[in-house]
């Protein structure tokens, strides 16, 4: 049974949740999470690990495909989708099962039900109304966000989320995907490398949206090599989900799909969250709970942080980053706003994308006088020795002053590789002096280097 009095209570166990409680409990509080599904929230359990797991079981097929350029001759070689489903469990456990630990070791107690807020900035459980109230010192809302459906489908059946992809024991025939930002991406690369034939449709010019327009049509290009049809700017007029399958009408053409991925978008997850009894304010565009730079919202001792809140990026490292910002505040510490532009993003699609700061169009509109440095992954060693050459780097700096204003890179390992640029810009480095470490040879990261000096205007290797 949880105790009636807690200094910090979680409503959520993602990575923003867990890693909140933890700071919490470090900080001395007597803290409990609060979960109504599995620990490890939506990210752990349906969808980042998940995803990255499926990515990671298509990257060794294609290794073995490649095999026989380093002189390795493999026969008979399969995907056992079985088998991938059955690595991508074992993950889950793994990972989910090591959070529990975590939690445990800190002396967090973990609530299972469905949590509420009310008015007085306690929590209930099993609902706004009708649940037992816990009271709280300090409350942190970090339940994530739900799919959004649209063109009038309802999820089930052959219409798919993400995380339902995710979860998928076969290898379809054939899949379409709406919706091209990095979840959209990562289905396609993982299933067309898989063997199924996948259409990626983005109602934008471009796919990857939020990435430097150069880098968004070389991923396009890699991508179309992967069993991938992308087709950018789509106007889909109608759709019609049957029970073998998704008809998709655009183009002027009407196809039908054995699955219909959706990733166009998700919403904050707040059923029953009991915002408006508690009087707590949301966006009236997007429902999100609004906040202030140290992640408080409108009522006093009560904080979001994650997919909730309308502020940054929709990722797992930036909801752990404003929950540890939350409990510190609760405890009387100073704290620091997050930049959230110079968040690192990564997609895992193949080859990788990763990226911070602002685009080389973004830079030059923001009126910088902007100096850039770009070169192809095979200019250095490293690629060409382990068969991956596809990619570029892509540093966008101001001249003056030799800033790193934003980086983006498209490579087998991107997202590895970013942070090198993330900690220059936070220890407040600039391209001149990641030109001037010295990188250990031969590594992909030598290529970080190379493009640091071209921004400097001493390309050594290009």
């Amino acid at each position: 049974m949880p105790e009636s009095k807690y200094d910090c209570i979680v409503i959520g166990s993602g990575p923003g949740g867990y890693v909140t409680a933890i700071r919490a409990a470090q900080l001395g509080m007597k803290t409990a999470v609060v979960e109504k599904d599995r620990i490890g929230g939506r990210c752990l359990n349906y969808a980042c690990i998940p995803a990255k797991a499926v990515l990671r079981a298509a990257e060794v097929w294609g290794e073995v495909g490649r095999a026989k350029n380093f002189g390795i001759n493999v026969k008979d070689a399969s995907v056992d989708m079985k088998g991938v489903a059955a690595h991508r469990d074992k993950v889950v456990k793994t990972l989910t099962g090591g959070v529990g630990m975590l939690l445990g070791k800190n002396k967090v107690d973990v609530i299972e039900g469905h949590g509420s807020v009310t008015d007085d900035g306690n929590v209930k459980i099993g609902g706004q109304f009708d649940g037992t109230e816990i009271e709280a010192g300090t409350v942190v809302l970090a339940t994530g966000s739900v799919p959004k459906t649209l063109l009038g489908l309802n999820f089930g059946g052959r219409v798919l989320g993400t995380e339902t992809t995710w979860a998928l024991n076969e290898i379809p025939g054939t899949l379409a995907v709406i919706g091209c930002g990095a979840s959209g991406v990562e289905v396609g690369s993982a299933f067309g490398r898989l063997g199924t034939k996948v259409t990626l449709l983005e109602a934008l010019p471009q796919i990857l949206p939020l990435e430097d327009e150069e880098m968004a049509k070389l991923v396009a290009r890699e991508l179309g090599k992967q069993n991938i049809e992308v087709v950018a700017g789509a106007n889909i007029e109608g759709a019609e989900a049957k029970d073998d399958g998704v008809e998709l009408t655009f183009g002027g053409e009407t196809k039908k799909y054995d699955y219909l991925c959706i990733a166009a978008g998700r919403g904050p997850d707040v059923e029953g969250l009991g915002l408006d009894e508690a009087g707590i304010k949301v966006n009236d565009k997007t429902g999100q709970v609004e906040v202030d730079e140290k992640m408080r919202t409108s009522l006093k001792g009560v904080y979001a942080i994650g997919d909730l809140v309308p502020v940054g990026p929709a990722l797992a490292h930036k909801a752990s980053d404003e929950g540890v910002i939350a409990v510190e505040d609760a405890a009387g510490m100073d704290t620091h706003p997050l930049d959230y532009p110079y968040i690192p993003r990564a997609t895992f699609c193949y080859p990788q994308v990763a990226s911070f700061g602002l685009t080389e169009k973004q830079a030059r509109e923001a009126g910088h006088d902007v100096v850039v440095g770009k070169i192809p992954m095979g200019a250095v060693g490293a690629p060409t020795v382990y068969g991956d050459r596809g990619g570029q780097i892509k540093i966008v700096g101001d001249k003056q002053y030799g800033e790193l204003l934003g980086a983006h890179i498209v490579s087998v390992k991107a997202a590895d590789l970013i942070q090198e640029l993330v900690m220059a810009r936070d220890l407040e480095g600039g391209f001149p002096e990641v030109a001037r470490s010295v990188h250990a040879h031969p590594t992909f990261s030598e290529v970080v280097m190379e493009a640091a000096r071209a921004a400097d205007g001493w390309l050594i290797h290009g």
